[in-house]
């Protein structure tokens, strides 16, 4: 396909159109490819109203409007922006936090939902990205076909046994999702909910312990905080 560049960029354009129609679930409703690929964070708090319907900042007297010339007639105001995420998402995490240069990683990482969440099959994966990282989308999907509750202790079973390339994803997954459900409950979530999202959570951090320090102590610090952590080095 060419250099690692050209890659990661297919496999970003790629999710990108796969996730298009998708929005995650927190308050700000963001574009759902924001967890994949990942943003600037922002502020940590929670919106109180619509950030997108704030006044507009006055103009210093005698300043055009829109930047316009004076004498020239006002342009139309932008679109209001689409909402960024306020967290990084899994694949910046990988590249900026653990290091990780990794190719295939960094795509499956791009791609790490586009088999469970859209239409794609492993398939199409496979012809588009290669053998490899069709291996490790594979050991990151879940079958949507069973019950939640199965496909989430099957998580925590499998954790121990995936590769090194899917351990690496599993992490900065959990971390994108922990660090959001720190900064603001999804709608409709209790604070009982997102506690029991912490503890699921930390059993299946246990079963990857010993594949990224760096990772491994962010985790570590989020679940202390929520008192659900498990001791250093601890497994299922």
């Amino acid at each position: 396909m060419g250099s690692d560049a050209a890659r990661l960029l297919e496999a970003a354009d790629f999710a990108a159109w796969k996730h298009r129609e998708q929005r995650r679930k927190d308050p700000e409703g963001t574009p759902y490819i924001n967890h994949p690929i990942g943003a600037r964070p922002l502020p940590s708090r929670c919106p109180s109203r619509d950030p997108c319907s704030e006044p507009p900042v006055p103009l210093p007297s005698g300043q055009p409007p829109y930047g316009g010339a004076r004498g020239a007639g006002p342009r139309p105001p932008p679109s209001p922006p689409l909402p960024v995420s306020p967290v990084p998402g899994v694949a910046r995490i990988l590249s900026h936090e653990a290091g990780v240069t990794d190719v295939v990683v960094l795509q499956a990482a791009l791609l790490h939902d586009t088999v469970e969440d859209t239409d794609t099959t492993l398939p199409e994966i496979e012809e588009r990205f290669g053998p490899e990282v069709r291996r490790v989308v594979e050991e990151l999907t879940d079958d949507k076909t069973l019950p939640k509750a199965e496909r989430k202790r099957l998580q925590v079973e499998r954790a121990a046994g995936s590769s090194a390339r899917a351990k690496l994803v599993k992490l900065a997954d959990k971390l994108h999702n922990l660090r959001d459900l720190q900064r603001c409950a999804p709608k409709g979530w209790s604070e009982e909910r997102v506690q029991e999202y912490f503890r699921w959570a930390a059993e299946v951090v246990a079963g990857l312990r010993g594949t990224s320090p760096p990772l491994e102590a962010a985790l570590q610090r989020l679940l202390e905080e929520r008192g659900v952590a498990p001791g250093p080095g601890t497994g299922q």
